[in-house]
C-alpha cells in the first residue's frame, strides 16, 4: 500500500508538471474488491464505464457485498421473439482469466435449469469449454429418486424436479410416479449438476495478438459493426510521462523495479494456478463424479465415526453431504492394490448412470490416500438375504425375482450400454447393493475390465473375481475365451444361491457320507422331474424358483459359447414360464478336477493357465 501511495503522488505530479497532459480515459482496471478479480477490456463495468471501454455483451456488475456479477449471459432463442429472458440469472465470478480467455464462477444466484428451455446456447457469447453435451429430461415427481439430479430451484412442498440423461430416462421403471415436464438437448452436466465446477470461455473478440505485441486493446470507433483494434503503449501522454518519468530519476526507477517483480511473481503464480485448474478440467472431462478433499472426505464422515463394513480393499463409512443426502464413503488399502482398485472404479462407474449401479458421487485422491463416495444404499448387500433361510424367505420368491431381473438390467447395460464393454469380473451377492425398496445396484468395480464390444475376448494376466464365482475360462483357456461370457456365469450361480441358498448339500443319510455340489444336485431334481426340497408353500412361488434355477443351470454352463448373453436371460426372466432345460453343465466333469469349490477353496489343480499372450492370439 506504502507503495502504492507513492506511485500515485509521482503521478499526480508529473500530471501537474506536463500542464497539457490531460488523461480523459476511463477505461481503467477496476474490481469489485481487492480480492475481485480485474475488470479490463473486453469487459467493462456497467454503469461506471462508457460503452467504448468493453465489447457489447461484457458488462459486469459490481453487488452490495462487492461480488463480481455477469448477469444472463446466454441469448434467448429467437424464436421467442423477446431480447431479455422472462428473470434473471447472475453468474458469480471468482476469476477472470484474460489469456486463456475464461471465467470461473463461484456460484448461480438464480434458477438457471428453469430458465434453459429459452436460451439458445450454440448462439450465445459465452460457452462452456472441454465438456461432452447431453439432453437432459426433467421431471416433476411426487415421490424422491435418489438416482436422478434433484432441481430444488424448481421444486416445491407438492413435487420435485429431477434431471436426467434422457438416453437413461426410458429405463427407469419407477418414473410411474412422475410426469415429464420439458427436455433441453444438447447442454453441458455443468449447467444440470451444481456441484460440476462451471467453467465459461468466449472466443471473440480475442485480445492476445494484440497483448503479444506489448499493444493494448480497445473497441474500434471507426467501424459500424463491433471490431477491436491494437494501440501502441507509450503513445500520446503515455509517452510524455514515460520521460517524466525518467527526469524523475532513481526512486522511480527503483519503485518500478519493485512493481515488475510484483507482477513477474503474480504471473508466475497466475499460471500455476492456470496449469493445476487445467489439469483438473482435463481430468474432469473424464471423470464426471465431484472431486473432495481429504478434509470434505473427514467432515463429510464425521471424522469416520459411522463404519459400516470393512472389506479386502478397504473400509467403508457412513457419510452425510451438506443436502442431508447419505453417502458410503470407501477408504482404499494401499496394500491391497488399492492404487489398481481406485482407477478401476472411477474408470468405469464414474462415466454411467443406470439405475441398476450403483451411483459413483465423488472420490479424494490427495496423495497416497484413495477414497471413493458413493450413494448410501439403506438395505445393505444382497448377502445378507442369501446367507439367511429367514431373510430370504422374508424378502419372498417374487421380490428375489425382481432382484434377478434388476441385476440382470445392470449387467447387460455394462456389456450393450455403454460405449466401451465393462466386464465386472466379481459379481456376487456381496456387491450386490439395496436400496430402500429393495432395487439392487450392482457394485464394487474394481475387478473391472474395459473392452471394445467388438473384441470377442480379453486378456488376462490373473485371474479375477471370487472363488464359487469365477467362471472356469478365467482360470483355464481349454474352457475357452474370457468374454463377457464370464460375468454370465458368475450371475447364474448368483442366481441358484439367491434361491436355494446353499453352497453344497448333504446327501447320503445320518452319516452323511458324502457332499453333493449344490447346482448339480438342483440339475439332477429338476432333470427327474422330482420336488426340489425348499421351503416355498405357495404355487407360484414354486414355478418362481424353478424358473430361476432353470435359468442359473443356463448360465452356468461349462463352456462360454453355451451360456446366454444377458438380453435372451433378461427375456428368460421376464417370460411367464420356465425356460426348456439345458444339457448337463456337470456330465463332463465328474472324472477330472475342474470342479470349483464354492465354499472358497482352489478351482483347478492341474489346469493350463491363460496367458495375456495366448489371449490376444486367440
Amino acid at each position: 500500500m506504502v507503495i502504492l501511495n507513492v506511485v500515485r503522488l509521482i503521478f499526480l505530479a508529473t500530471l501537474t508538471a506536463l500542464g497539457s497532459c490531460k488523461i480523459h480515459d476511463n477505461c481503467t482496471v477496476r474490481r469489485c474488491s481487492d480480492q475481485g478479480p480485474a475488470i479490463r477490456f473486453p469487459f467493462r463495468l456497467k454503469d461506471r464505464q462508457p460503452q467504448h471501454c468493453g465489447f457489447p455483451g461484457f458488462e459486469l456488475s459490481c453487488t452490495q457485498s462487492q461480488e463480481t456479477v455477469l448477469e444472463n449471459p446466454f441469448r434467448v432463442k429467437a424464436s421467442l421473439n423477446q431480447t431479455k429472458p422472462p428473470f434473471s440469472v447472475k453468474f458469480v465470478i471468482n476469476k477472470i482469466d484474460y489469456e486463456s480467455r475464461l471465467l470461473y464462477v463461484a456460484k448461480l444466484d438464480g434458477c438457471l435449469p428453469g430458465l434453459l428451455p429459452k436460451l439458445d446456447l450454440s448462439a450465445s457469447l459465452f460457452q462452456i469449454p472441454d465438456f461432452n453435451d447431453y439432453d437432459f429430461s426433467f421431471f416433476k415427481c411426487s415421490s424422491k429418486k435418489w438416482y436422478m439430479i434433484p432441481i430444488p430451484c424448481l421444486s416445491n412442498s407438492s413435487y420435485q424436479v429431477y434431471a436426467t440423461q434422457s438416453t437413461d430416462s426410458i429405463l427407469f421403471a419407477s418414473l410411474v410416479s412422475c410426469t415429464k415436464m420439458f427436455e433441453i438437448p444438447s447442454v453441458s452436466y455443468a449447467l444440470i449438476e451444481p456441484q460440476i465446477p462451471l467453467v465459461l470461455s468466449w472466443s471473440a473478440p480475442n485480445c492476445g495478438y494484440c497483448e503479444a505485441e506489448d499493444k493494448f486493446c480497445r473497441l474500434r470507433k471507426s467501424s459500424s459493426s463491433a471490431g477491436i483494434q491494437c494501440l501502441e503503449n507509450g503513445t500520446g501522454p503515455l509517452k510524455k510521462i514515460k520521460v517524466t518519468g525518467m527526469v524523475l530519476g532513481p526512486a522511480l526507477i527503483v519503485l518500478i523495479g519493485i512493481a515488475s517483480y510484483r507482477i513477474f511473481r503474480s504471473k508466475k503464480l497466475k499460471k500455476e494456478d492456470q496449469l493445476k485448474i487445467g489439469q483438473f478440467l482435463e481430468d474432469y472431462k473424464a471423470l464426471k463424479p465431484s472431486r473432495y478433499s481429504y478434509s470434505d472426505i473427514k467432515k463429510i464422515t464425521g471424522n469416520f465415526s459411522e463404519k459400516l463394513g470393512e472389506g479386502g480393499y478397504g473400509t467403508v463409512y457412513k457419510g452425510k453431504l451438506s443436502n442431508e443426502v447419505f453417502v458410503a464413503v470407501k477408504v482404499l488399502n494401499n496394500s491391497k492394490g488399492g492404487g489398481e482398485d481406485f482407477i478401476n472404479e472411477v474408470g468405469t462407474i464414474g462415466q454411467i448412470h443406470h439405475v441398476n449401479i450403483v451411483r459413483l458421487v465423488g472420490y479424494c485422491a490427495d496423495g497416497y490416500r484413495g477414497v471413493l463416495v458413493y450413494e448410501f444404499l439403506p438395505n445393505h448387500s444382497l448377502e445378507k438375504f442369501t446367507s439367511s433361510e429367514n431373510e430370504r424367505n422374508l424378502l419372498g420368491l417374487e421380490k428375489l425375482h425382481n432382484i434377478a431381473l434388476g441385476i440382470a438390467k445392470g449387467i447387460e447395460y455394462l456389456h450393450q450400454g455403454c460405449e466401451q464393454r465393462i466386464l465386472h469380473f466379481d459379481i456376487k451377492p456381496h456387491n450386490i447393493l439395496l436400496d430402500q425398496n429393495f432395487n439392487p445396484k450392482i457394485s464394487d468395480f474394481g475387478q473391472a475390465k474395459l473392452c471394445s464390444k467388438e473384441q470377442s475376448a480379453v486378456s488376462m494376466t490373473a485371474a479375477r473375481g471370487t472363488m464359487g464365482y469365477i467362471a472356469p475360462e478365467v482360470f483355464s483357456r481349454n474352457f475357452g475365451k474370457v468374454s463377457h461370457k464370464s460375468d454370465v456365469y458368475s450371475f447364474g450361480m448368483l442366481l441358484i444361491e439367491m434361491v436355494g441358498g446353499r453352497k453344497n448339500i448333504k446327501i447320503g443319510g445320518q452319516d452323511n457320507s458324502a457332499e453333493a455340489y449344490f447346482p448339480e444336485w438342483i440339475y439332477n431334481k429338476l432333470d427327474q422331474g422330482e420336488e426340489i426340497t425348499i421351503q416355498i408353500d405357495n404355487e407360484d412361488d414354486k414355478i418362481t424358483a424353478k424358473k430361476l434355477m432353470i435359468i442359473g443351470l443356463w448360465c452356468i454352463q461349462w463352456y462360454p459359447v453355451d451360456r446366454p448373453s444377458m438380453k435372451a436371460v433378461i427375456q428368460m426372466l421376464e417370460a411367464e414360464e420356465p425356460p426348456s432345460m439345458p444339457r448337463n453343465p456337470f456330465g463332463s466333469t465328474n472324472t477330472i478336477n475342474e470342479r470349483a469349490t464354492l465354499g472358497g477353496g482352489t478351482f483347478v489343480n492341474e489346469l493350463k493357465s491363460i496367458s495375456e499372450s495366448e489371449s490376444e492370439e486367440s
